[in-house]
């Protein structure tokens, strides 16, 4: 005999686990909420930005973090017209490539300008903080041209 009762089980999908930022990101987002950008140096003496535990060249592990400049060069960038939904941003801007002093790796982040005429490659940009930090890349609101108020 055929029956046609559906069978059925319950499913709790759930991810019982805490993940931690682990030394060298926990020290970066640290960083951050002091208003302090750190890098991390490789055995050949350069510095990387955004850390990383590991060298992406070696695999050897990284350990020593150093301060690097709140300002820096935009090494190239592309102009956002219309921000998607998901964007941090909800103007038009840049983001572009920014090696900031100290560096020997460039960051990705969003210039704020309000037109893309007003940003050229070589361009030496600082850092606008938010008003209150707390640990998170999301910290730097964005990079400002150097000769702008940073408020």
């Amino acid at each position: 005999m055929e029956s046609n009762e559906r069978l059925s089980a319950p499913l709790v999908l759930e991810y019982p686990f805490t993940r931690t930022t682990g030394p060298v990101i926990g020290a970066f987002m640290t960083g951050l909420r002091e208003r302090i950008v750190l890098g991390i140096k490789r055995q050949d003496g350069s510095v990387l930005v955004p850390p990383t535990e590991y060298d992406p060249e070696t695999s050897q592990p990284l350990t020593e973090m150093v301060e690097v400049g709140q300002t820096g060069e935009v090494v190239t960038w592309t102009w956002v017209q219309e921000p998607r939904d998901q964007s941090p941003w909800d103007s038009p801007h840049a983001l572009a490539m920014i090696k900031l002093d100290g560096a020997d790796t460039p960051l990705l982040h969003a210039v704020l300008v309000d037109d893309p005429t007003l940003l050229n490659t070589g361009d030496r940009v600082r850092i606008k903080w938010r008003e209150e930090t707390e640990g998170h890349i999301k910290d730097i609101e964005g990079f400002l041209p150097i000769g702008e108020e940073n408020d």
